[in-house]
């Protein structure tokens, strides 16, 4: 079990363990050890301390020291509120943060920024609790991504979850139907997401399971002695899938029950016949 301390290290088995977001914070800190106005202001002090009595520095040399001083002052206050501004503009987002290790091992963080803060010269993002340099952010997410990628996501475990199509049942017809319906509903962009073998899969999956619906339609349906004019409608529609079938979709339905499907057309032309001649007569 891994504990935190204080400065943001794990601890673990008595030792310490550098975390991402120590690494961040360190290398941030490194980053900000340059000249600020501080120690621009320390050495200027020191020089009129310890210049040479016998040629002092002129009055025109410290005003334009101080000039520069001023005008460093400015730079690093501009530069200052500009990191704040653009960190504040990662709040709210999904970002993925990059950071290496003191091993040399980088690591990756991906999550939500929740606040923004301001410490040694340097912008810090909160994520999940953690604090990491700004300068760190390695790319941000956009919600039609993240969207996209969650869609995709489960579309695929989905799929993988499956049986394969010749142990498909009647009994997985409405996860194709959802697995159909979900993949119809996605844009254009979100379907990008999905592997590109997974779609022709996913079609014979709903072939197979139109020859399953097909082949159940037709043994449900009575004889042909019993067949009324009531039927009709459902056996005009069974003529329509059958002819819409492919020749190798055609050869997986059973020679009894095309012959069936044929018997129970042939019946219902008669049924008509004879309805049509009892109104006559």
């Amino acid at each position: 079990m891994a504990l935190v301390d204080g400065l943001g290290a794990a601890i673990k088995e008595g030792s310490l363990v550098e975390t991402a977001s120590a690494a961040s914070a360190s290398s941030a800190n490194k980053a900000g050890d340059v000249m600020d106005k501080d120690a621009f202001l320390q050495l200027l002090v020191a020089q009129m301390k310890y210049q040479d009595p016998l040629e002092p520095t002129s009055n025109t040399e410290y005003i334009s020291q101080y000039a520069t001083f001023s005008e460093l002052e400015q730079m690093q206050n501009m530069s200052a509120s500009m990191e704040l501004s653009r960190a504040s503009s990662y709040v709210g987002q999904e970002v993925v943060i990059r950071t290496t290790l003191s091993t040399g091992e980088v690591q990756e963080i991906e999550g939500v920024v929740e606040y923004v803060v301001y410490e040694n010269n340097k912008a810090m993002v909160s994520v999940d609790g953690a604090l990491y340099s700004a300068s760190d952010i390695y790319a941000t997410k956009s919600a039609q991504y993240s969207t996209a990628v969650e869609l995709a996501t489960a579309f695929v475990d989905a799929m993988e979850a499956m049986p394969s199509v010749d142990d498909l049942t009647l009994s997985d017809a409405d996860v194709v139907e959802n697995l159909r319906e979900g993949f119809n509903n996605m844009t254009k962009y979100q379907q990008s997401m999905i592997p590109t073998e997974l779609i022709p899969k996913l079609q014979e999956y709903v072939d197979r399971m139109a020859i399953l619906n097909f082949k159940k339609d037709v043994e449900d349906m009575p004889s042909a002695d019993e067949l009324t004019l009531d039927d009709e409608e459902k056996v005009s529609e069974l003529n329509t899938m059958f002819s819409k079938m492919t020749e190798d979709q055609q050869a997986l339905i059973p020679q009894s029950l095309r012959e069936k499907l044929t018997e129970l057309a042939a019946q219902i032309e008669v049924l008509k016949e004879e309805a049509a001649a009892a109104i006559t007569a």
